[in-house]
């Protein structure tokens, strides 16, 4: 008996947005430079700015439980600093972005 054919698994696309900041017990002189700026401009009722980091790709994967879970191990490894900073994503399925 001849073995089925393999079905290649399909793949999809997700959109990923990703917001990482400093964990709120870090001190932010950049923030603290420009909430500085903001108010010699005359914004007076700028208070406490943190900066931070957003990033955007696109990642292809079988589903978005995996998508998410190479996510999280992306900004673990690599995109946040987990020491002082806080991370979380967006997922969001590109619409017809399916390939074999």
């Amino acid at each position: 008996m001849a073995d089925s054919p393999v079905r290649p698994s399909m793949s999809h696309s997700y959109h990923c947005r990703i917001y990482v900041t400093l964990r709120p017990s870090v001190l932010d002189p950049a923030g603290t430079a420009v909430q500085s700026g903001l108010q010699q401009l005359g914004y007076d009722g700028v208070s406490q700015v943190r900066i931070g980091k957003y990033i955007e790709l696109t990642l292809e994967a079988p589903d978005e439980a995996t998508a998410s879970q190479q996510l999280d191990t992306m900004c673990d490894q690599l995109l946040a600093n987990t020491v002082i900073e806080n991370y979380c994503f967006e997922i969001t399925a590109l619409e017809g972005a399916v390939t074999p």
